[in-house]
């Protein structure tokens, strides 16, 4: 397993993305925003200084972390598909294959299977650009979106069935729906999960927590992924709130914290399986 992060969950400056990486022995970045911009805002020449800068340091992107999909099924569609063209542009030129996606936010009140044929249709379009494009779209479990269960998860994956469509596992994400990741999601979706993402959350109120903190089943998870001998991504989208007991602490902290908790889960995790 290899890990990576959102670099913009550290600052928004790329140098202290960089280094408090660095600092935590992780050589991947999981590239979302810059400077305050969306990776699909940026220009030409922020892009070449941004490739100029991991070249240097030895930095790989392990993904595109896009907001391709994250609209409502009812906006227009259109706009979407240029946008991911100029995603692919981006994971061409960081030399990534993954573009993270989603599945568009389904109306309040509104059964999600109203909209399948429609999220279907949509995502069968972006997949056709990836196929074109050999990158490979990983679909995250977002709250309110048509795939944020693991039944829709897996009834999108299934019906778009192409190795150029995959999951990301969001735990937190799970856990904010009411769904226990490791019990209830992992046994569904096992043979389409492509990358993880790391952050924890609790049941009772849906505040993310560090890893292993909440009740996103983060080490049974792990422990069943190195068993299963994963070799693909853990990213650490921390979203922990600078407040209670974390009152005072700097984004860059909270990252760190993330960081160390999940290298201890992974030791002990290493250690069990080794013994």
């Amino acid at each position: 397993m290899k890990l990576t992060g959102f670099g913009d969950e550290i600052s928004p400056d790329l140098t202290e993305q960089l280094n408090v990486l660095e600092s935590e022995g992780i050589r991947h970045i999981e590239l979302r925003s810059v400077w305050g911009k969306n990776i699909i805002e940026l220009t030409e020449q922020e892009i070449t200084h941004i490739k100029k800068e991991l070249d240097k340091r030895g930095f790989r992107v392990s993904a595109i972390g896009s907001p391709i999909g994250k609209i409502s099924i009812l906006d227009d569609f259109s706009t979407q598909l240029k946008d991911l063209d100029k995603v692919i542009m981006l994971a061409k030129n960081f030399d990534t294959a993954y573009i993270r996606v989603f599945s568009f936010f389904i109306p309040k009140n509104d059964d999600h299977f109203t909209h399948r044929e429609e999220v279907i249709n949509r995502t069968k379009a972006m997949v056709k650009k990836a196929e074109e494009n050999d990158v490979i779209l990983l679909h995250e479990n977002e709250k309110g979106i048509y795939g944020d269960s693991p039944e829709c998860c897996l009834d999108l994956i299934t019906a778009i069935s192409s190795p150029y469509f995959r999951a990301v596992f969001d735990m937190a994400n799970f856990v904010q729906c009411g769904v226990k990741p490791y019990t209830e999601a992992y046994p569904l979706l096992k043979p389409y999960i492509e990358y993880v993402h790391i952050k924890d959350a609790r049941f009772s109120d849906g505040k993310v927590l560090p890893p292993g903190l909440g009740d996103g089943e983060i080490q049974d998870l792990l422990t069943k992924l190195t068993e299963d001998n994963y070799s693909g991504f853990l990213s650490i989208e921390h979203h922990l709130a600078a407040e209670d007991e974390f009152s005072g602490y700097s984004q860059k902290q909270l990252f760190q914290h993330a960081a160390k908790d999940l290298n201890r889960i992974l030791a002990k995790i290493n250690k069990e399986v080794s013994s």
